[in-house]
């Protein structure tokens, strides 16, 4: 049986799925899904002194390239710009480091399984 999943519905199903990688990996949640006129940014964590701003790629199958090849100059551009919004407007106390990762989302064709990738630091 095919189920047809709207892009923004398959979007939000990867972000869901990085979300709870990074709360197994200690990490909370700040924001999910943060919106600016010049960017924006899927998921905001936080573990420790450590603040990360990340990029959440969903795909269906397996016909597209590496993660890091999905977010071009343009794309991390504005990230840090809604990253610095993002800060403008939740100032973090005892924040030492910044990060900004990818996670690539793959769901298997038939939606038999999953894969992740994260790749941290990629600006």
């Amino acid at each position: 049986m095919h189920h047809h999943v709207s892009a923004a519905a398959l979007g939000r199903s990867g972000e869901r799925i990085a979300a709870l990688w990074y709360d197994a990996e200690g990490f909370t949640i700040l924001d999910e899904r943060f919106r600016t006129a010049r960017g924006e940014v899927d998921l905001v964590a936080r573990r420790g002194p450590l603040l990360v701003f990340v990029e959440v790629k969903t795909r269906r199958g397996d016909g597209w390239g590496s993660p890091a090849a999905a977010v071009d100059a343009r794309k991390l551009r504005r990230l840090r710009l809604a990253a610095r919004a993002w800060l403008a407007a939740n100032p973090a106390r005892d924040v030492a480091e910044f990060r900004f990762d990818v996670a690539a989302v793959r769901f298997a064709p038939g939606g038999d399984g999953l894969w992740l990738e994260v790749t941290a630091g990629v600006l």
